[in-house]
C-alpha cells in the first residue's frame, strides 16, 4: 500500500509541470487585447504626434481580428489599410501562433477624385507566449508582401520581410463599471 502511495505521488510530482505549462490548450487567453502605441511620430520630422492602439481579439472559434487605430489617419493623403482577419492555433511548445491577411491603399486620383487603391496585401504572422490569462507577449513577427495581382491566401507566394523580435505586450481590456459609478 505504501509503495502505491509513494509511486502516486512521484507521478503527481513529475506530470505536474507538463499540466502547469499548457497555457495554450486551455484557452484562457480567448477575449480582447490592446497595446498602446503613445505619440507616434506620423510623418517622421515631430510635426504630428498620436497616440494609437492596436487591439487584438481572439476569439473561440479560432478566428483573430487586429486592428490598428492609425490606420484611418490621413487615408486620403497618406494611404492605409483595414482591419487584419485571420485565425490562431496553439503550438506544441504552448507559444500562440496568430495569422492575419489585410490589404494596404495608397492614394489616387481617379478622374479628378480623390480616392484610395490597392497597392499590396500582406500576411502577417506573430508569435505570442502567455504570459497569463490578461497578457499576450509578442515575441516574433514576420511578414509577407503580396502585389495586387497575387494571392495573399498563398503562404508560400508573395516576398517574405524580414523577422522582427521586438516584444510588445499586449493587456486584457478587462470590462468593468467604474465609470458608471464615477460621481
Amino acid at each position: 500500500m505504501l509503495r502505491k502511495i509513494a509511486l502516486t505521488l512521484i507521478v503527481l510530482f513529475v506530470a505536474t509541470p507538463a499540466f502547469a505549462g499548457d497555457k495554450c490548450n486551455k484557452g484562457n487567453f480567448v477575449g480582447s487585447y490592446t497595446s498602446a502605441q503613445l505619440n507616434r511620430d506620423v510623418f517622421g520630422d515631430g510635426s504630428v504626434l498620436h497616440s494609437y492602439v492596436l487591439q487584438l481579439t481572439l476569439h473561440s472559434d479560432g478566428t483573430a481580428h487586429l486592428f490598428f487605430t492609425g490606420f484611418p489617419d490621413y487615408m486620403m493623403t497618406a494611404g492605409t489599410g483595414t482591419a487584419n482577419i485571420g485565425s490562431w492555433t496553439c503550438r506544441a511548445d504552448d507559444k500562440l501562433v496568430v495569422n492575419v491577411i489585410h490589404p494596404f491603399y495608397l492614394p489616387t486620383v481617379v478622374d479628378g477624385v480623390n480616392d484610395v487603391s490597392l497597392s499590396r496585401n500582406f500576411r502577417d504572422t506573430y508569435l505570442f507566449t502567455i504570459t497569463d490569462d490578461s497578457t499576450l507577449t509578442q515575441t516574433q513577427f514576420r511578414r509577407r508582401r503580396y502585389t495586387p495581382t497575387q494571392d495573399p491566401t498563398d503562404p508560400t507566394a508573395g516576398t517574405l520581410l524580414p523577422l522582427n523580435t521586438n516584444v510588445v505586450i499586449f493587456n486584457r481590456l478587462i470590462a468593468s463599471d467604474a465609470d458608471l459609478l464615477a460621481p
